[in-house]
Parts: C-alpha cells; sequence; structure tokens
C-alpha cells in the first residue's frame, strides 16, 4: 500500500528543527543525530520521495535546472553516452524529481535527475517525472541524498555543492543532512573551495580519482602562488588534458618532491676590489645563502687568511652590530 505525502511535516516552517514521523522521508534533529549510517540507507531515503506518487510524463522543454548546481563540468561523457543508449533501448526506468517551478507559473524545477533530462531533450522523448511541491530546504537535502547515494560525486564536487549551499544561506546542519557528512568533513569541505577560487576549481573539473587530503593539499598551496596557478591554467595543453591530470599538473607546478615551491628574490651582485687590484670579491645573495668570490693574483691567500680568523672576523662583526 502506497504512503501518503512523504515530505508532509518537512516542508512546513519550523519543521526542520523538529523531530519527525519515522515514515518521513528524512529525519532531520540537528546535525550530530541526522547523519546517514550507509550509502544503503541513504539510497532508501532518495527513493522516499517517489514512493507513493504518480508518475507523469513532462516536456523536458518545460524543466529548468536546480537552483543550486551539484556537478562541476561534465567530462564523464563515455558515463552520460552509456546512459542514453540504455534509455534509447530501454526507455527511462527511473523517474526523477520535480517541482513546480517556484517563479515560472507553468514550468518546472529539477530536483534531481539532471541527465535523464538531457537525455530526453536529445533524444526527443518526455520525461517520466514525479512533481512533488517542496520548499527550498526540502529540495537541497532531496537533491544532495539523491546525489551522494546514486550519483557518485567527486569530493571536490560534494565541496562545491557544499560552498554553494553555504553561500545561499544555509546553515551547517542542512549541509550535513545533505551530504550525508558530519560538521567536520563539511568544515573541511568548505574550507577547501573557500581558499581555491571558483574559476580554478572549474578548469580543474570534477577530477573523480582525487579524494579528498590531496584538494587539501593544493588548496594550502595556491592561495601561495596565484600566479603561477593563472600561468599553469593557461597554458594550452591544461584543458586538452582530462580533470584527474589537470588537477596532478596543476599540484606539480606549486610543488617540488612534496615541498611548497617558494619564490625567492635574488639580490644585484656586489663588487670589490683592492686598490691595487691584486684581490677581487663578488658577492651573491639569494634568500639566506650568500656566497663570496675572492679572485686575482692575491685572492686564494685572502681567502685562506679570511677562514683562518673566521673567529675574530665574527666577533667583530658581532661587536659592530652591538654598537650600531
Amino acid at each position: 500500500m502506497a504512503r501518503k505525502n512523504l515530505l508532509s511535516g518537512l516542508v512546513e516552517a519550523g519543521d526542520m528543527e523538529q523531530a519527525v514521523p519515522s515514515n518521513a522521508a528524512y529525519p532531520v534533529r540537528g546535525a550530530s543525530k541526522s547523519m546517514i549510517r550507509s550509502v544503503g540507507e541513504l539510497a532508501r531515503q532518495a527513493d522516499a520521495y517517489l514512493e507513493g506518487e504518480q508518475v507523469v510524463d513532462l516536456d523536458p522543454g518545460l524543466i529548468d535546472g536546480s537552483f543550486v548546481a551539484d556537478r562541476l563540468a561534465d567530462d564523464d561523457q563515455e558515463h552520460y553516452r552509456e546512459l542514453l543508449e540504455a534509455v534509447r533501448e530501454n526507455g527511462q526506468n527511473s523517474p526523477i524529481l520535480v517541482r513546480p517551478h517556484p517563479e515560472r507559473d507553468g514550468r518546472y524545477m529539477i530536483v534531481f535527475g539532471h541527465r535523464r533530462v538531457r537525455v530526453a531533450r536529445e533524444l526527443g522523448r518526455k520525461v517520466r517525472a514525479v512533481v512533488k511541491a517542496i520548499d527550498d530546504k526540502a529540495h537541497v537535502i532531496a537533491q544532495g541524498q539523491e546525489n551522494s547515494a546514486r550519483a557518485n560525486l567527486s569530493f571536490i564536487e560534494k565541496a562545491a555543492f557544499a560552498g554553494r549551499l553555504e553561500n545561499l544561506g544555509y546553515g551547517r546542519d542542512v549541509i550535513c543532512s545533505a551530504l550525508a557528512s558530519n560538521e567536520a568533513a563539511v568544515s573541511k569541505m568548505i574550507s577547501v573551495v573557500n581558499r581555491i577560487p571558483e574559476a580554478i576549481v572549474q578548469a580543474i573539473g570534477p577530477a573523480p580519482s582525487i579524494g579528498r587530503e590531496r584538494w587539501v593539499e593544493l588548496s594550502l598551496v595556491v592561495p601561495r602562488r596565484p600566479e603561477l596557478v593563472t600561468e599553469t591554467v593557461a597554458e594550452a595543453d591544461f584543458s586538452e588534458l582530462d580533470s584527474n591530470s589537470r588537477f596532478e599538473k596543476l599540484l606539480a607546478a606549486l610543488t617540488v618532491k612534496g615541498k611548497t615551491v617558494r619564490k625567492t628574490i635574488a639580490e644585484p651582485a656586489l663588487s670589490w676590489a683592492a686598490r691595487d687590484k691584486s684581490v677581487t670579491a663578488n658577492l651573491k645573495q639569494s634568500g639566506r645563502t650568500a656566497t663570496l668570490a675572492l679572485g686575482a693574483a692575491d685572492g686564494p691567500r685572502f681567502a685562506h687568511w679570511i677562514s683562518s680568523n673566521l673567529n675574530d672576523l665574527y666577533e667583530a662583526f658581532r661587536a659592530s652590530e652591538k654598537t650600531e
């Protein structure tokens, strides 16, 4: 027997702060108590948005995208083509979820199912959909739970989604519920996208093979070398690489053997010569390193004398600093 209105209690003002019935689409009782314990459970909760609801056929031309993006540029054309061919041969097995557009009469907004809508447009077919009147908060939670359960979003896509939700004014409890993550994980996601400019994240793309710690590493070095970041991303071959390789190329440009590249400015060389030209000296300084080169006829003997009197010379140097 179909259950009735699985989103009841979730779309009215204040209900997000209260405990909800056990048959509701998702329980929200604070970030520490509402975390999803498994992908399987998350998938069942996403299914709850569709259970017992009437499926209708909609013209994809009447459907607009979600008000908050959850994917970066779609590099995974192979999986998209597989989905397209499957729908072409067998039809659309799983309906999408849409809501009546909050600002445009007669139109709908996607909650989840963007790729299926894109396939339907390309094939010139209608889209099988469930239409639910839900508010923005329930929308982002449903969208996030569906994608976390099935869409196999990469770390940076989840992080970008979290950042967009925070910029829209949603609290960490809502973001944690949408991404099925605890507050520590969400904080790390948002810190990464706050340190890496959005244009750079978009240029790299979803990087599906790159995990959290690698993105954290990149986020720590990007702010230190903004000019080099821009130069690397603008290189002609950068956009030709796949997303994972773009990430690796940028990180490699900013690091050497795992250490951050630090830009040092070399000081102008200083030259000196004795009056009789018997000794010449050239001093070069770069960062914390200084090199003194002695030449001419007496250069080697003068160098030996200096090395034999380093203690006295250093004491004289320290004494001169105190006097100054």
